[in-house]
């Protein structure tokens, strides 16, 4: 099956953002990708982060949810929405919410991230719990290829990267695939994005689909990018440095298959 990873550098106008994600859409889907997966924050990325508050959305409504089952239903895609701000009950507070929709246009699953990112280097500071509410549950969903072969997608955002005990709930579970929209900053994505997400996919004996926000920002921000498709055995299948743009590459059940008989560490975990 082919998947893609949409990269994007997300500016200050929902508008705007949405315009792009769906041509991106568009793209991945004309080059066969039966899967596409946008990243963190890819409908808005504000000034501050409590602009975020004004664009939150109720479950099932809004400009951001509509995009992604429309797009999903005419392009006849599996269209996972990295992530959008969607209502917590309060007025000072988000969830950070990955939403993904069938190629019906139908919701079949949400995850609200759970890790929440705390930095603080002396320059750069970020504190998501300030305006985000957390999370608490792991969550999958089950997919079938146009050839029907089945396939497990446990779901994670960036800061969740850094822990590896969520990854291992879900490869317990039976995972195949694991997804992870980010927004990393420069500074920890050089240092950390390549070897974090090679080492979920090795110890998982998973396929890893990160995409990323990758460049400077209208805020000022800026993001690592390096969008990318790793394989169960941890090489890079696939990668975009920076700038928008679509990472494709081909996801094997055969191979996925091999690796687990070859090395059989998901049985042998006791803990």
């Amino acid at each position: 099956m082919k998947i893609a990873a949409l990269q994007m550098v997300s500016g200050m106008r929902q508008a705007d953002n949405l315009a792009q994600a769906r041509r991106l859409l568009e793209d991945a889907a004309a080059q066969g990708a039966e899967l596409a997966v946008l990243p963190e924050y890819f409908s808005f990325l504000g000034a501050r982060d409590t602009d975020k508050l004004a664009l939150r959305e109720p479950l099932g409504e809004g400009p951001v949810q509509a995009m992604l089952a429309s797009a999903a239903r005419e392009l006849g895609l599996w269209v996972v929405g990295g992530t959008l701000p969607l209502d917590a009950g309060s007025a000072t507070q988000v969830r950070n919410t990955t939403l993904v929709f069938a190629p019906t246009g139908e919701r079949v699953a949400r995850y609200d991230k759970i890790h929440l990112f705390r930095f603080d280097n002396g320059r750069e500071r970020f504190d998501e719990a300030a305006v985000i509410e957390a999370g608490a549950e792991p969550v999958l969903f089950e997919m079938a290829a146009r050839d029907g072969t089945p396939w497990r997608v446990g779901l994670s955002v960036c800061y969740d990267l850094r822990f590896p005990e969520l990854y291992r709930r879900h490869a317990q579970a039976g995972a195949d695939l694991l997804l992870v929209p980010s927004a990393f900053t420069h500074t920890t994505g050089q240092a950390h994005w390549e070897v974090l997400l090679r080492a979920r996919a090795v110890e998982n004996l998973a396929y890893v689909l990160a995409p990323a926000q990758g460049g400077t920002h209208e805020n000022g921000r800026r993001t690592w990018g390096h969008s990318m498709l790793v394989e169960p055995w941890g090489a890079v299948q696939a990668v975009l440095p920076e700038g928008a743009g679509v990472v494709c590459g081909e996801i094997d059940a055969a191979r996925l298959r091999e690796v687990r008989q070859q090395l059989p560490a998901l049985e042998h975990c006791v803990l």
